[in-house]
């Protein structure tokens, strides 16, 4: 059962698991419609108007990060959307599935020194639920793109534990040279979301439906594609799913704010499968959760005992079947425009950020040739 499911990120890969979607709630029509073609379960709309959960096993629920999100209004997990959490409550505590999982933005750990997640593991505290969660990050899932994000499990009978925490890579990911570097050309002023080999987090965009995919300077292309965007196939491919999953659900900008929202399918192909096939908590460091402290990026409740994990974000690693250039190169990329490429430059230049020499003048050198155009 998915609540918030968006283009079905995580249904997709729970199914790919072995577990099978019932019900479908997507509020916005673009990406309804793309549940729709995708899946066969039916699906409904606004949440509000859900009065109970079929008779199921796992509740998944993407809920809104507009409220949680650095980006966004950082209203809280009381504003108007972020908020609307309350419905899975509401919703779970009538029908009681054995499992119920989370996701959202890293930001609720530390948004008003944690509230969003302390109000959150509060209701499930009270409510009888144990739960952890952890911090995970997409390009250790086979995907060239960096995407940190929380997911959290919860359940009255289960372990969640052996969930989220049975996996972990102890020896450090190997570094290797890259043939494409990703940022992106919407900042330059206090950050440019540098990549090497993978893109930064794709955004959802504006709600004007205006496109904002990342930037990807491959060093190695001609001058004039070299500093590039991605299309939105290979955006799709970035998230795990496969190239065309949004066509004809709504414009460019609409395709790229539903992938931009959606939930990496290989992470919820990870999680499924320890669903389905639950391991045992690694041996790791852990100490006592104190109340009132700050949020760690992993952190359990069993049975009322509150423990703070020293676990990485890369509970597996996955190798990518194909580098980011070569994703590009495969599933198309377009010269990033000449006032996108000159803005981000002058606000880079002006910036004290550090940066690479050679991917300046490599964007003086797309400039040049944008304009000689």
């Amino acid at each position: 059962m998915g609540l918030f499911s968006g283009i079905g990120g995580l249904e997709l890969g729970l199914s790919r698991a072995g577990i099978e979607t019932q019900l479908l709630c997507e509020y916005w029509e673009p990406a309804a419609t793309t549940l729709r073609r995708r899946f066969e379960a039916p699906v409904v709309g606004d949440i509000r108007e859900l009065e109970v959960l079929p008779d199921c096993d796992v509740v998944t629920a993407g809920f809104p990060c507009t409220d949680l999100s650095q980006v966004g209004r950082t209203a809280g997990i009381t504003g108007g959307e972020s908020g609307l959490i309350r419905e899975v409550f509401r919703l779970v505590a009538d029908s009681s599935p054995t499992w119920l999982v989370l996701e959202n933005v890293p930001n609720m750990l530390t948004l008003h020194a944690g509230a969003p997640i302390r109000h959150i593991t509060e209701w499930l505290d009270e409510n009888g639920w144990n739960w952890a969660y952890r911090t995970v990050d997409s390009q250790h899932f086979g995907v060239r793109q960096r995407r940190r994000r929380v997911f959290l499990v919860a359940s009255q009978s289960e372990d969640p534990r052996r969930i989220l925490l049975a996996d972990e890579v102890d020896a450090p990911v190997a570094q290797k040279r890259h043939s494409a570097y990703g940022f992106y050309w919407t900042e330059g002023n206090r950050g440019i979301g540098w990549g090497e080999g993978v893109t930064p987090t794709l955004k959802g965009g504006s709600k004007l439906g205006i496109a904002s995919p990342p930037g990807v300077w491959i060093p190695g292309a001609e001058i004039g594609k070299a500093i590039c965007r991605p299309s939105i196939c290979a955006g799709e491919r970035l998230q795990g799913f496969r190239a065309g999953w949004t066509e004809g659900a709504g414009k460019l900008g609409e395709r790229w704010k539903m992938v931009g929202n959606a939930v990496t399918v290989p992470v919820a192909e990870w999680i499924g499968r320890r669903l389905v096939s639950p391991g045992q908590p690694v041996d790791v460091g852990r100490s006592v959760l104190t109340r009132g402290g700050r949020w760690p990026a992993a952190a359990s409740s069993v049975a009322g005992e509150r423990e703070a994990w020293q676990l990485s974000e890369r509970p597996i690693v996955v190798r990518p079947r194909m580098s980011l250039a070569a994703l590009l190169d495969r599933y198309s990329s377009e010269p990033l425009s000449l006032g996108a490429t000159t803005g981000f430059t002058g606000r880079l230049k002006a910036s004290s950020l550090r940066r690479n020499d050679h991917f300046v003048t490599a964007l003086d050198m797309h400039i040049a040739a944008m304009t000689a155009n």
